[in-house]
């Protein structure tokens, strides 16, 4: 048994775990596309349902979240390494919808596009990652989407219900 895999989970066949890197592939050389689960299985030559099953077992995430995860590290690595606004490395991203963007590039990161911009600048000059191979420099900067952006969003306004029950309950005694 594997750390990286729960006991629950099978290990894909050989030949199925091809198709799927084919479709993961894919979706990395060309994160700012649209991959809708329909195209993905097309693309591997599987239904919807038994790709998106296959996809989740094999690497942990659904297609969805992973793609979101791809564009928003690249975004990460825009907002780094360019001077480009926020608008553009939205669309360059592949988001049709600035607003969209920024909500959800919020939602996983915790902060807004500038903020993470001074963030990064601040504690990794670019210079610093000239030597470092860029598939571990992306691996560093990935975020973690186990859950999904809507379950974050519902977390966040339980705790700040939680804490304003808890202020409401202090301000009472």
């Amino acid at each position: 048994m594997s750390a990286a895999r729960p006991a629950s989970r099978p290990t894909p066949s050989p030949a199925l775990l091809r198709r799927l890197l084919r479709a993961k592939d894919r979706m990395d050389a060309a994160s700012d596309e649209a991959w809708p689960v329909q195209r993905l299985a097309d693309l591997c030559g599987l239904t919807e349902a038994y790709f998106a099953r296959a996809f989740k077992a094999a690497f942990g995430l659904p297609p969805h979240r992973y793609l979101l995860s791809r564009r928003i590290e690249r975004a990460c690595a825009l907002l780094r390494d360019t001077d480009l606004s926020v608008t553009e490395i939205a669309l360059q991203t592949g988001w049709d919808s600035l607003g969209t963007f920024g909500r959800t590039f919020r939602d996983i990161t915790g902060s807004h596009p500038a903020a993470v911009r001074e963030q990064l600048r601040r504690e990794t000059p670019v210079q610093a990652l000239a030597g470092m191979p860029l598939c571990h420099l992306m691996a560093a900067h990935r975020p973690d989407l186990r859950s999904a952006v809507s379950e974050k969003r519902r977390q966040a306004a339980a705790a700040t219900t939680a804490t304003s029950d808890t202020h409401s309950d202090k301000e009472l005694t």
